[in-house]
């Protein structure tokens, strides 16, 4: 068995090494924009009179360094790691639901901004001075350039404010659709700066939400003449039981030093963590994915869940504005490729006990990428397995993990094959013409 393994092993990468070399020798790229997940590039805020801090550590003052307008990087900021400055981001990164415009805003006072959109600067590292341990997209986008990608000729970054997910139709998201439409408008440039050649856009964890919303609130049409091909990374299509960890308990996403409390409060209120609720047209309603000693939630009750976990304001959001966008996963009807990990512990039961959800839970783990549930990895495929215009493929990479996918050697060589086959097809159509 371990000897075929090796076999199929030495074999993946002979195939790859094959694309990469036929690759090389392409010079007429289709463009590649690249759509980051939940965090996956740096924010910037700048604080104005009608900020009202919560202590005198988080006055206006703070932090010190600042550009000449008074702007500085809210994410990802190392201060974050120390308890009292931890309730300053906390504050600062918050957004709040207006029942009466039913969208949401930032906290009063607060101003933010996505810099470096189109470039791929802001997805590199989360802190650029602190390269080595915030390095987020920098290895698969030196893998791009390697083959011929350049930034800002045929190679893009579409950073976005990742705390404002998208809502159904009839329901506003300013901030969200304003993403949109700049994602739109980048895809049109990109395309008529390179020969009118269509896009490629590869997608990261949340990110692929968002392409998914774009492609199917845009004429077939568009899609057809735009999009050469769709790339979804770790795509959670159907949310994730980590989520309610998030909820309930506060998840420090790995970070170091922080108690899960402290910013427990901040990611409730980002919507696009609503959007990341398990849905229950993928994940099972009648399996319990909460257990405490007084009840069960299963994807179908997480209207109660919400209520029961404190959060109350909450339950209006989720039942007008993501579960009617949950509804049904339509097919977009441009070529996807889905590249997840797999064979990873990930949450799927969470259990709590006498002292409830501010002590974290035990976890029951089932299969997935460490973050999001293999059922949600390939919720795409099953929804779209009969769909004739819809075609899908699939590649699976055991013991690659939901963020390095985005570094491990490996998965880097899957998805530069699968960018240079793309091409590749481009190619031969090119020669057959001639």
């Amino acid at each position: 068995m371990k000897a075929e393994i090796l076999l199929h092993i030495h074999m993946a990468m002979f195939s790859v090494a094959v694309m990469l070399f036929s690759c090389e020798s392409i010079t007429n790229l289709h463009p590649v924009i690249l759509i980051p997940g939940s965090g996956g590039n740096q924010l910037e805020a700048r604080l104005t009179p009608k900020y009202k801090p919560s202590s005198l550590l988080c006055n206006r003052w703070y932090p010190i360094k600042k550009d000449s307008e008074g702007w500085f990087r809210l994410w990802f900021d190392p201060s974050v790691l120390f308890g009292p400055f931890t309730k300053c981001f906390n504050e600062r990164m918050m957004i709040y639901y207006d029942l009466v415009k039913d969208d949401y805003d930032n906290a009063p006072g607060v101003e933010t901004r996505v810099p470096h959109f189109g470039s791929t600067r802001a997805l590199r590292y989360l802190d650029p001075h602190l390269k080595h341990i915030t390095s987020y997209m920098e290895p698969l986008i030196e893998s791009l350039e390697e083959i011929g990608y350049v930034d800002g000729k045929n190679l893009f970054g579409a950073p976005y404010d990742f705390r404002y997910g998208l809502a159904a139709a009839g329901h506003p998201s300013h901030v969200a659709s304003k993403f949109l439409t700049q994602l739109k408008n980048l895809i049109e440039t990109a395309s008529n700066s390179n020969e009118g050649k269509p896009i490629i856009l590869l997608s990261h964890s949340l990110g692929g939400l968002f392409v998914h919303q774009l492609l199917i609130r845009n004429p077939v049409s568009w899609r057809q003449k735009y999009i050469k091909h769709f790339i979804a990374l770790s795509t959670p299509w159907g949310g994730t039981v980590d989520e309610l960890l998030t909820f309930a308990s506060g998840n420090t996403l790995g970070v170091p030093l922080v108690n899960p409390l402290f910013v427990r409060e901040e990611q409730r209120s980002c919507s696009s963590n609503l959007w990341l609720m398990p849905s229950p047209k993928v994940f099972n309603t009648t399996k319990p994915l909460v257990i405490t000693p007084n009840a069960s939630y299963s994807a179908k009750d997480i209207a109660r869940f919400l209520e029961d976990i404190g959060f109350p304001e909450g339950v209006q959001p989720y039942k007008s504005r993501i579960l009617p966008l949950v509804e049904n996963l339509v097919a977009p009807e441009v070529p996807i490729t889905c590249i997840i990990g797999g064979n990873i512990n990930t949450p799927e039961t969470l259990i709590y006990g006498d002292c409830g959800f501010d002590k974290s839970p035990e976890v029951v783990d089932g299969d997935g990428d460490g973050t999001v549930n293999t059922i949600s990895l390939l919720a795409a495929e099953n929804a779209w397995a009969n769909e004739k215009n819809q075609p899908v493929k699939v590649i699976k990479l055991p013991g690659v993990s939901h963020t390095s996918i985005l570094k491990d050697n490996l998965a880097l060589e899957e998805i530069i094959g699968e960018i240079c086959s793309i091409n590749s097809q481009f190619s031969s159509s090119l020669a057959l013409r001639t």
